[in-house]
């Protein structure tokens, strides 16, 4: 199971949150399926393992503290990208007013400001999918020995994973998919509360570090080294 689980719960790294907004491509269930225990069988089931993750509590509480840790980070970056679009605005209104020296000086600034935003945006980003990579496979592998216990108990051959664009599966059963029964399997067997005011698109791991828009070096009469 070690072993599946570095090839499943991997790729959730950079896509957890965009599943949290757009539900992604995957086969969602409509309702619960309804699955009865059996010591052999042949039954075929799907799962989202990116949206399992959401479901449950740990993953829900765990990825909001994480997203809440990262406010001030992000709160940083926006400031320090608002000061790069005024000094591009400045120079864009001003710069006919300014002479040579003061125009080449403006200029400078807005690109070493522009350096020092990307640096740090860089390394903000980069400390963050570090830190969701561990708690995201934290939790994937307790879910797959949830999985590993549910598709003996409920009769499964095979369970396919469908949380990634690029799976095989092009169409499956509503009631085929387990992503729900495993979440909640987990939440039982966890022992974690549910928290206050967690949904399930509550966390936002990807998205807690934004790249500047481009608006954001629009009107810089000079090019900005990259």
């Amino acid at each position: 199971m070690k072993r599946t689980l570095a090839r499943v719960v991997l790729p959730v790294l950079l896509s957890v949150t965009a599943f949290a907004q757009t539900g992604n491509a995957a086969p969602a269930a409509a309702a619960a399926p309804t699955t009865t225990a059996s010591a052999t069988g042949n039954k075929v089931g799907i799962i989202n393992i990116q949206q399992a993750i959401l479901l449950t509590n740990e993953g829900k509480r765990d990825l909001e503290a994480l997203d809440k840790k990262f406010e001030t980070p992000r709160t940083n970056l926006q400031n320090l990208q608002k000061e790069v679009a005024d000094m591009q605005n400045q120079l864009k209104t001003q710069g006919d007013k300014l002479n040579d020296e003061a125009r080449a000086k403006l200029a400078k600034d807005i690109e070493a400001k522009q350096k020092t935003l990307q640096r740090q945006l860089e390394d903000a980003q980069g400390d963050y999918q570090q830190q969701q990579g561990e708690l995201v496979n934290r939790i994937g592998g307790k879910i797959m020995e949830v999985l590993d216990k549910y598709a003996k108990e409920h009769g499964y051959s095979v369970i396919v994973d469908v949380s990634n664009p690029q799976s095989p599966v092009l169409w499956a059963s509503a009631s085929t998919d387990v992503t729900q029964d495993i979440a909640s399997a987990y939440n039982a067997s966890s022992g974690v509360a549910a928290p206050a005011s967690a949904t399930p698109s509550a966390p936002r791991p990807s998205g807690a570090i934004t790249r500047p828009p481009s608006s954001a070096t629009t009107g810089a009469k000079t090019t900005p080294k990259k």
